[in-house]
């Protein structure tokens, strides 16, 4: 397989963190629509505060974004609900779901039944790192609202930096926010936002590995030393 080549060297990516390290998530945005254009692609849960914030935000300077969903057939009611009502009030107009090769029923045939249960890597893979790949297909940028306070994990995520993954630049315009200046914006600005986040849940994936009422990303796959499904590490 081909592999891309960076479009910043590891020097000029360096000076784009110091650059942004004390700059607005606007004007982060703002670079990033203006650098990448139409190879630009935001990637949308519907489910926390800060991907509906960078929604509003890149919206505001180009609502024809490309906007993908990763859809596992897990999702919360109350997230189709959210992407239902947010679509149209931020008028996104280029939104496109995603969804895995094997239906739930195929992957039960060929992996066992409630495979989250045994291996949650595996069904990450399978059902959100595929479809994301083929989501930032033929992309050079991907914006996502990635905070450094959301996790130890990502206590040192860069605001620009290469995936090697996905092949593509990634953008996280969000990450000196902490979660009061988020919701702030998010209040703000009438941002809709997914119900649960009022009913005890902090962090919102799929149904079955979502827990309320623990704080930060230890609501997700309890019983496992795993807090990212994969797409962002």
């Amino acid at each position: 397989m081909q592999v891309s080549t960076p479009p910043f060297s590891a020097a000029a990516l360096e000076a784009l963190n110091d650059r942004f390290e004390s700059a607005s998530p606007h004007e982060i945005v703002a670079w990033a629509v203006e650098t990448f254009g139409e190879g630009l692609a935001v990637g949308a849960s519907f489910g926390g505060a800060s991907g509906m914030a960078i929604l509003h935000m890149v919206a505001t300077l180009k609502p024809d974004v490309h906007v993908f969903v990763l859809d596992t057939s897990y999702l919360f009611e109350e997230t189709h609900e959210t992407m239902r009502r947010a679509v149209p009030a931020l008028g996104l107009r280029d939104v496109t779901v995603y969804r895995p090769a094997l239906s739930h029923e195929e992957q039960a045939t060929r992996y066992g039944a409630a495979l989250w249960m045994r291996d949650p890597d595996r069904c990450c893979e399978l059902r959100k790192i595929e479809p994301n790949r083929r989501a930032l297909a033929g992309r050079t940028a991907w914006v996502s609202g990635l905070r450094r306070d959301q996790s130890e994990g990502r206590a040192d995520v860069a605001v620009v930096s290469w995936n090697e993954r996905f092949e593509v630049v990634k953008v996280n315009p969000l990450a000196n926010w902490n979660e009061k200046q988020t919701w702030q914006y998010v209040l703000e600005n009438q941002v809709p936002y997914n119900p649960l986040l009022d009913r005890g849940y902090s962090s919102i994936g799929c149904y079955n590995c979502t827990l309320p009422g623990v704080q930060g990303r230890a609501g997700r796959w309890q019983g496992f030393e795993k807090d990212e499904c994969g797409l962002h590490t």
